[in-house]
């Protein structure tokens, strides 16, 4: 059975990775946020990148603006990156930016798989779907 990342998600085990929707000013007030902040490690002042056992992945800018599509899939793009160079670590992406920053689960869910498939086409052997990114069942394709 295919694994898709936990509504609520409680505990993480040594190697797993809570993927959280930030701003790009680390203020972790609310949503995923501020279970990221409480709960496993995310640091504030930090809107992007690896704390503890957190990423956090900018969908708001500094002033807490959501940031334009284009821009979160250049941060989408960043982090499966990051994805693939860690193997070892084991990443539950929650359903980002469709909170407090308003974007659809459509709009998300299609440049998560834009992301998947750029990386595909350029080297169809090396990269395939990460075995180590684990996505909302929202955002799996149909």
């Amino acid at each position: 059975m295919k694994e898709y990342t936990p509504e609520n998600i409680k505990k993480l085990k040594e190697n797993e990775v809570f993927v959280f929707g930030s701003n790009e000013s680390g203020i972790h007030a609310g949503g995923a946020a501020r279970i990221a902040f409480e709960d496993f490690g995310a640091v504030w002042g930090v809107g992007y990148g690896l704390e503890g056992q957190t990423f956090a992945l900018p969908t708001k800018d500094k002033e807490i603006i959501t940031l334009p599509l284009p821009k979160v899939k250049t941060y989408l793009k960043d982090f499966i990156q990051f994805v693939y160079h860690n193997p070892q670590l084991k990443f539950y992406l929650t359903k980002i930016g469709c909170g407090l920053a308003g974007f659809t689960i459509e709009e998300i869910k299609t440049i998560l798989w834009e992301v998947i498939e750029e990386f595909e086409t350029k080297d169809p052997i090396r990269y395939t779907f990460p075995n180590n990114l684990i996505i909302p069942k929202e955002f799996a394709r149909d």
